[in-house]
């Protein structure tokens, strides 16, 4: 899309983070907004930063929410153009400490998100002369990284269903991209972690190196004028798309080793093997004992 003047565009997770520093882009490029948050005082902040927005409290993990959602930005705005399921968390440790509630939240948000937004403004979007879907991914949905198995898998799963998408619509008005962002300012830095010190070290990280949420923005209005299907957000995550593509299984290693010095996951890694082996040890001891006349 070469223009996005007079478009109209939906934005998940628009209260802060990426989909804050999406809206004010957007309106910079004289598009209409209709923006969506789960949290109505966040929300709030970024309609007062963006005039003639609407404003769309949403769990874009409801199912039914979502399906009613399309009706009520028509309503505000007429039409749709342009989607962006952005809203997306982080739950952070180890697949053991993990719980199956854990899952269930990370991938209603960051998977299912995405599939509803899809499933709900799709039938809108093949009336536009032109339309466009961005589904933001992550550099962890191009590299596994320890402690990181929920958000890899759902960031994973929206570049592939992202690129099926791509395939299928092949020839329509309807055009995708799916966004690998690398370490960004947000407020996802701060999501639950089962390890205190590696929560802290990651924030520092952060702090020292991340790219701001309007930069980021930048490179995601920009790729989709480009009509780019994968878009990379940040300096490393280029050469971390190279390298994972050319050498899948070294690349990845190098990759997760910058991630235990830079995040302290070292430690971690260390006290983690050393609380399996003590695991292992006792079930052996009890089995044995179960076995001893």
């Amino acid at each position: 899309m070469k223009s996005l003047r007079n478009r109209v565009a939906v934005v998940t997770g628009a209260g802060s983070g990426i989909g804050r520093g999406l809206a004010l882009e957007l309106a910079a490029e004289g598009c209409t907004l209709a923006l969506v948050d789960v949290n109505p005082e966040t929300l709030a902040e970024t309609a007062a930063m963006v005039p003639g927005a609407s404003t769309h409290v949403v769990d874009v993990s409801d199912r039914a929410a979502m399906e009613e959602l399309p009706a009520a930005v028509l309503a505000a705005h007429g039409r749709v153009e342009l989607l962006f399921n952005n809203a997306g968390i982080a739950v952070h440790g180890t697949f053991d400490e993990l719980t199956y509630e854990d899952w269930d939240r990370v991938m209603g948000v960051n998977l299912w998100g995405v599939v509803h937004g899809c499933k709900a403004f799709m039938p809108h979007l093949e009336m536009a002369d032109e339309a466009w879907i961005v589904n933001i991914s992550s550099v962890f949905g191009l590299v596994a990284v320890p402690t990181q198995s929920i958000y890899c898998t759902t960031k994973f799963a929206v570049r592939g269903f992202t690129e099926v998408l791509d395939e299928e619509l092949q020839g329509t008005n309807i055009g995708v991209s799916v966004v690998h962002p690398g370490a960004i300012d947000t407020n996802i830095v701060d999501s639950p972690s089962y390890d205190p010190d590696t929560a802290r070290r990651s924030k520092e990280f952060f702090a020292q190196h991340a790219l701001d949420p309007r930069t980021a923005a930048k490179v995601i209005v920009a790729g989709v004028k480009a009509k780019r299907l994968r878009i990379m957000v940040g300096r490393e995550a280029p050469l971390i798309d190279r390298l994972k593509r050319l050498l899948p299984v070294w690349g990845n290693r190098f990759i997760v080793s910058r991630a235990v010095k830079d995040l302290g996951l070292g430690g971690l890694r260390s006290k983690k093997l050393v609380d399996r082996e003590e695991r292992i040890a006792q079930r052996r001891a009890a089995l044995t004992s179960e076995l001893t006349p």
